[in-house]
């Protein structure tokens, strides 16, 4: 099993450039940054954890920049977003930015994206908030249409885009695909239709929803074994990882604390023993 992580990387905190080199060398699969545009001070959404909204989420850098730095900094480690707020972007923009990543790693990006939680943060991006998903679903038809090998247009309800030159292109075609968020029936419904797989928070529940994930991915046409689950900002144990790899798991990753550089490094010391565990010296 791989074992990747993810933190809220801010102005505060470690950087990217010494994160990176860190994971690499201690041999951790990937590094998976979210994403908040701003948070706006007069607030209604609720934080989804409940309590107050932590300082970090009006702080995160972009994280294709920060993983920009990452990837020039290293030769291997896996770069992801978690979550790409696709509704907020320019959707020709961000089939740009994902693809000069992925180019410039050698094709190692997983684009996490997601609907979002902050209704005010989406609302000064323009988004309607009942039309989210939807607008999701389209804007990634338009990125796919841009990195087609052939110049490809799209048409849609909420965008458009002509036969285009647009260029570098993805190495394997597009980035490995995950939509990360809760299960149902509509989330596997998109999962099984235009991405390559899911990143469910916590990866919770997971033994009675991967089954029915499994259904509608297959309903839908997709090969069996291409279905890709990564649990994500996961609080690991012996136990939690033995159930997921006993579920045909293979990616996990792991939460790490949005701090400064002698706490981010620690809790990397704490994780050596699962690293250990999951991938033993020959």
């Amino acid at each position: 099993m791989r074992i990747a992580t993810t933190i809220f990387l801010t102005d505060e905190t470690i950087t990217p450039v010494r994160l990176a080199r860190e994971l690499e060398e201690r041999g951790f699969a990937g590094l998976y940054l979210p994403e908040h545009t701003h948070i706006p001070v007069e607030r209604i959404s609720p934080y989804p954890a409940g309590g107050e909204l932590p300082r970090q989420y009006g702080r995160t850098l972009d994280p294709f920049v920060a993983l920009g730095q990452a990837a020039a900094v290293t030769d291997g480690l896996g770069l992801g977003t978690g979550i790409t707020l696709v509704a907020q972007h320019d959707p020709i923009d961000l089939a740009k930015q994902a693809a000069t990543v992925d180019h410039l790693s050698g094709g190692r990006l997983t684009l996490g994206i997601g609907y979002g939680w902050n209704r005010e943060e989406a609302a000064d991006h323009g988004v309607r908030w009942s039309t989210r998903r939807e607008l999701v679903r389209e804007r990634v038809r338009l990125m796919k249409a841009l990195w087609a090998a052939e110049p490809t247009g799209y048409e849609g309800e909420f965008g458009s885009v002509k036969p285009s030159w647009a260029h570098p292109k993805p190495v394997r075609g597009a980035p490995r695909l995950l939509i990360g968020g809760s299960a149902g029936p509509k989330m596997f419904a998109h999962i099984a239709e235009y991405a390559d797989g899911w990143m469910p928070i916590g990866g919770s529940g997971l033994t009675e929803s991967i089954p029915v994930l499994r259904e509608a991915w297959e309903a839908a046409g997709r090969v069996p074994e291409e279905l890709v689950v990564v649990p994500y900002a996961v609080l690991p144990d012996p136990g939690k990882l033995g159930h997921y790899a006993a579920l045909g798991i293979d990616e996990v990753v792991v939460q790490l604390p949005s701090a400064d550089e002698p706490t981010v490094l620690k809790s990397l010391d704490a994780l050596t023993p699962f690293l250990n565990a999951v991938n033993p010296e020959e």
